[in-house]
């Protein structure tokens, strides 16, 4: 499935009508969640909500402009490895470039998704999946003030 430009309040009421960007990605029985931008499986995190918004964050960080001087990509890694932790496959990185208003506008979206797992208290409860989640969010308001 290619992926197309999304507008942030497509990709909004997307997350907001079941936390899954349905018009992204399509998510079979079995857990898995397929797309271009990689893989995302779920083995062990007991909180649905919580690692739906990692695969949500991650899809959309992995569809943004790649011209954040590598920021975008440390994000992605730092949730990555945040997911790993939790259980939460995590892969892949989208070839699709972006107007950078609308770019920014997905990192921002994305962000507020980590701070939303960060505030879980399943994730308050692991300083390390919470170092990584900060980190991404950190790497993300960096990649914000590059213009």
């Amino acid at each position: 499935m290619k992926i197309r430009h999304l507008t942030t309040g497509a990709v909004l009421v997307a997350v907001l009508a079941g936390g899954n960007l349905g018009s992204l990605t399509a998510a079979p029985a079995n857990g898995a969640l397929a797309g271009t931008t990689g893989q995302a499986r779920s083995s062990g995190f007991n909180s649905t909500a919580e690692a739906d918004m990692l695969r949500n964050a991650y899809n959309i960080l992995s569809t943004g402009d790649h011209d954040y001087k590598g920021h975008r990509v440390r994000a992605m890694a730092a949730v990555k490895a945040a997911a790993a932790l939790l259980g939460v496959e995590l892969s892949g990185d989208a070839k699709d470039k972006e107007q950078q208003a609308l770019s920014d506008e997905k990192l921002k979206e994305a962000q507020g998704l980590l701070q939303q797992v960060l505030s879980a208290a399943g994730v308050q409860a692991r300083p390390k999946v919470a170092k990584h989640l900060n980190a991404a969010i950190q790497q993300i308001t960096i990649a914000l003030s590059i213009k």
